[in-house]
């Protein structure tokens, strides 16, 4: 196969006049003469000019959106408006025919909803390549950031006999024949039978494992895929969804905070450097939206002002406590305009508590710490008044939480104790509490949504158009 140059590296270059070969797919056919052509490297398309009279009709027939063409010939400054070049084609041929009365993605505007049912198609659209080019740039700078501050990436299991969460929501991985399941004689399914002798299920967090390995490796870092099985159809649940999460050996709360801070503004300042077309494009799309909905519903800032903010703010620390009495105490829930009214200290925050504490009260990021210990993990390092936790969460502008995070509790006493008030089984967790007994040391540690991550770049709505096979309840298509 002739040796073919990306139309972003084409658009990018001063090398004009020469002879090119490009490859793609038409996203649109003008007057029989111009093809806008894309090969998913840019969100731009590179026009391709046809000698209309010396071409075989039957072949320009073939030119529908949505063919595969290689054209070779001269790229030269473009005559017309809204593209920096083009390439007057020499020869052009079909690498592979595509219907166009049946193809599913016209050149017309497509509801979500409907990508969505034609996933394996909807990467070829404008705004699912734009998404998709920004997932992966913000995957690889995740990745540099951790390399450059010497943590090492740790592939934790995916399949395991525990539950980091305590949640309970778990899928169960068997090899059992379901029609025939093997049964104690105390009437109980007898795991024993089952391939790894024990119920297992796919992981909520590579949470624990990655403890374990930061207690010998000092910095660590999980970057794998995580599942729940929670029965919710939201736009901000997935069944299967990916997670970040470092751990630190020698490290508090603040090392924590400090940790998370830097990540999130190096991935963002990354993404705005380097995506900027693609970030441009999703910009324009939410602003063409926005002036469809009431004006209560609309973004309270731009995507890249709402990136910026981000980047050019620290973030304000202060504890659940505090933020309790500035939510108690505010307009809003005085006048019960929030869903969820706050009365008692110790109650979840709900989204738009976290989301009014960022984009009215400090109209900047928020880290909140020292959360009650009740509706907290029992790994979180228990605080010396009793009530509270070591834990923090980051708060993003139109999204909420971003990072959850907090100190673990290193204590072997006080973990055993958690884990009793919680109904927590000791002995299942054995490999867990050895690293308490055999030179514990403080250390800390944060999950990152990663789709919650993308979605907040992105400034997509729905968490299922972040991913490119998005699984939930009902959907386990492509």
């Amino acid at each position: 196969m002739q040796k073919r140059e990306k139309i972003a590296d084409l658009i990018q270059s001063d090398q004009l006049d020469r002879k090119v070969t490009v490859m793609g797919w038409i996203r649109s056919f003008r007057n029989d003469r111009f093809i806008a052509l894309n090969d998913g490297s840019t969100i731009k398309t590179l026009q391709v000019v046809v000698d209309q009279e010396n071409e075989d009709p039957a072949l320009l027939k073939r030119f529908t959106v949505g063919a595969a063409v290689t054209a070779t010939g001269k790229i030269i400054e473009s005559q017309g408006k809204g593209q920096s070049v083009e390439l007057v084609a020499e020869k052009l041929e079909v690498l592979g025919d595509c219907d166009a009365d049946k193809y599913p993605i016209q050149p017309k505007k497509h509801s979500l909803e409907f990508l969505r049912e034609n996933a394996h198609l909807r990467v070829r659209t404008n705004t699912f390549s734009a998404v998709f080019r920004i997932r992966h740039a913000v995957t690889f700078a995740i990745h540099q950031f951790f390399n450059d501050k010497g943590f090492y990436n740790i592939h934790s299991p995916i399949i395991t006999g525990s539950d980091a969460e305590g949640a309970g929501e778990m899928f169960q991985v068997t090899t059992m024949d379901m029609d025939n399941i093997p049964v104690g004689e105390d009437g109980k399914v007898d795991y024993k039978q089952d391939f790894f002798g024990k119920a297992t299920n796919l992981t909520v967090s590579g949470q624990l494992q990655a403890e374990l390995a930061a207690l010998g490796l000092s910095q660590v870092y999980t970057f794998g895929p995580t599942f729940r099985a929670e029965n919710s159809n939201t736009s901000r649940h997935l069944a299967e969804f990916w997670m970040i999460e470092p751990e630190v050996a020698f490290a508090d709360l603040d090392d924590n905070m400090d940790l998370a801070e830097e990540m999130l503004k190096y991935v963002i300042q990354y993404v705005m450097e380097k995506c900027d077309d693609d970030l441009q494009f999703l910009e324009n799309r939410i602003v063409q939206e926005d002036k469809q909905k009431p004006t209560a519903e609309r973004q309270p800032m731009d995507l890249r002002e709402k990136l910026k903010f981000c980047v050019d703010n620290t973030f304000e620390r202060l504890t659940y406590t505090e933020a309790f009495q500035i939510l108690r105490n505010c307009k809003p829930n005085k006048k019960k305009k929030f869903q969820f009214v706050l009365d008692e200290w110790g109650a979840d925050l709900q989204s738009e508590h976290e989301r009014f504490l960022v984009e009215k009260h400090f109209k900047k990021p928020v880290i909140l710490t020292d959360y009650p210990k009740d509706i907290k993990s029992f790994y979180m390092r228990q605080n010396d008044d009793g009530t509270t936790v070591g834990a923090m969460d980051i708060l993003f502008p139109g999204i909420g939480e971003i990072i959850g995070g907090s100190a673990r509790e290193e204590r072997l006493d006080k973990l055993t104790q958690r884990m009793d008030e919680m109904g927590i089984p000791q002995d299942e967790m054995q490999w867990f509490l050895d690293t308490r007994k055999y030179g514990t040391v403080p250390h800390a540690g944060y999950g990152l949504g990663f789709e919650r991550l993308i979605q907040f770049v992105t400034g997509m709505a729905n968490i299922r158009d972040v991913i490119p096979f998005p699984r939930y309840p009902g959907s386990a298509e492509f």
